[in-house]
């Protein structure tokens, strides 16, 4: 990885933590804690092994994040990747 990709991916993931941190405080529930730690996996994910095709939501090889109920307190994070 070059340096630009790699500063340009810590600015993605930066981003990611600030927006989940901004819902968090704009929704006055819940807590950032976990889309803030779970931002470079979730970057990560999406960058470099999820498909996704807006125009096409019957595409073949599309796929979403999916979070468990046990993880709920996390859904923010999906609104962000």
């Amino acid at each position: 990885m070059t340096e630009t990709a790699g500063a340009l991916d810590s600015l993605a993931i930066d981003t990611i933590r600030t927006l989940s941190i901004d819902a968090v405080q704009k929704a006055n529930s819940g807590h950032p804690g976990a889309p803030m730690g779970m931002a470079p996996m979730a970057y990560t994910l999406w960058t470099r092994f999820l498909r996704h095709a807006p125009s096409e939501p019957t595409w073949p090889n599309a796929t979403a994040p999916a979070l468990g109920r046990h993880a709920q307190h996390a859904a923010v994070l999906a609104a962000y990747i």
